[in-house]
């Protein structure tokens, strides 16, 4: 009887145990990591380092990512406000002549000795854990103005820092994670679409004085890059009305420069037909007009689509379909707000970076440099997704009806 009685409960343990894993999430990340290695091997033209050195990146990632699940996130909130400033200092350190490490003209990493780490993804992940703690507040208190200020000032101070590295893909995301989390905390909805008609007026200003007002009339100072960037995705010829033959060949020469990689990104999206050309078999990578430099990191998902073509395309949207309604799914079955909110910040920063990515891919959107999550090569941005998992896993295993 005690026999029995103890096998019971065993199996029950075992069972719990089980029922606190989103097996969902986990299978979907080792299908994308899978997939994101043989493309990288694929695309650095079978350099072993640079593989290796992701899957040191994603096993460090996997090791913290456990660590979280032991720790109840509500824990973790309560140094919401530490973590925070702490990626602030951060933040503010890398910009420092001498200490920031300094690459084509960005300013975005700490060199660690063995390693370079990147600021701006922790600062994504502590801002959404603060911003997530100060909205877990009261309702009645969402509705005053002061709070949605403060929700601003949480999200523009990491935005300002991250831009003027510059990151403009980094800090972008931040305002769909911020909007997202406070609509779903209840911030007033007039207050959002006030904010949002803002940005899309500046937005739109930027536009137009990068496009067609001289530089020494704009007021938004970009850098040199982000502006013909802007040109490039418009269509917009560098050279000036009043460019001379000379002038006008140069600056030719200099926009079909600074087109090539997008051109060539979608070259092997259109070239990789229904199944591909397979896998190592891509022409764009093997002759060379992919440069490697990119093909593993910004432009890896046109590496996926030229080798696997359309079918295989359709099958990395489907993994991430999976893993945006797992987040969605831990959302819905969050314990309290405060789980809620992390589920739902990581997973509209997620979704940003996959649309962003795959749409400069396919010139639906400007080149910004976001990797694409647990395929693109990066240390820091490996790590930064897997931790997330990590957190989403944390809420999900102390969910409300466990």
């Amino acid at each position: 009887m005690i026999s029995n009685t103890l096998k019971i409960q065993a199996t029950s343990n075992v069972n719990a145990k089980v029922g606190r894993v989103l097996w969902s999430m986990w299978a979907t990340i080792l299908l994308l990591a899978t997939v994101g290695l043989t493309s990288i091997f694929s695309a650095t033209s079978g350099d072993e380092s640079i593989t290796s050195s992701q899957m040191i990146y994603l096993t460090l990632g996997c090791i913290l990512a456990g660590w979280l699940c032991v720790i109840d996130y509500g824990d973790i909130s309560r140094w919401a406000y530490p973590l925070y400033a702490f990626s602030l200092f951060l933040l503010i350190l890398v910009l420092l002549p001498g200490v920031g490490v300094k690459i084509n003209g960005a300013r975005r990493w700490l060199d660690l000795g063995i390693v370079q780490v990147q600021p701006s993804e922790l600062a994504k992940l502590t801002m959404i854990i603060a911003l997530g703690f100060f909205l877990s507040r009261p309702k009645l208190d969402l509705k005053s103005r002061k709070t949605f200020f403060t929700c601003l000032g949480i999200i523009g101070v990491t935005f300002l820092l991250i831009l003027k590295e510059p990151d403009l893909g980094s800090s972008i995301v931040l305002f769909p994670v911020g909007i997202a989390m406070m609509y779903v905390g209840g911030i007033p909805l007039k207050y959002l679409l006030n904010f949002f008609g803002a940005v899309a007026l500046i937005i739109v200003f930027l536009i137009v004085e990068v496009l067609y007002m001289p530089p020494q009339f704009q007021v938004i100072k970009l850098e040199d890059y982000q502006k013909k960037r802007l040109m490039v995705y418009f269509g917009v010829d560098y050279a000036p009305k009043n460019a001379g033959p000379e002038e006008r060949r140069r600056l030719k020469i200099e926009q079909f420069n600074d087109s090539y990689n997008v051109n060539q990104a979608k070259i092997s999206v259109g070239s990789g037909g229904l199944t591909g050309k397979g896998w190592r078999q891509g022409t764009q990578i093997k002759l060379g007009y992919l440069p490697n430099s990119v093909a593993h990191n910004d432009f890896i998902f046109s590496v996926i689509a030229e080798e696997h073509g359309f079918m295989g395309s359709i099958f990395v949207l489907s993994l991430y379909a999976i893993l945006l309604i797992s987040g969605l799914r831990v959302a819905g079955l969050a314990r309290d707000r405060q789980g809620k909110f992390l589920a739902v910040g990581i997973t509209t920063l997620w979704f940003s970076q996959i649309f962003i990515n795959i749409g400069m891919n396919v010139g639906l959107t400007p080149v910004t440099g976001l990797p694409l999550p647990l395929l693109s090569h990066g240390g820091s941005a490996g790590i930064s997704a897997l931790i997330a998992a990590g957190l989403l896993q944390n809420v999900y295993a102390y969910r409300r009806n466990y």
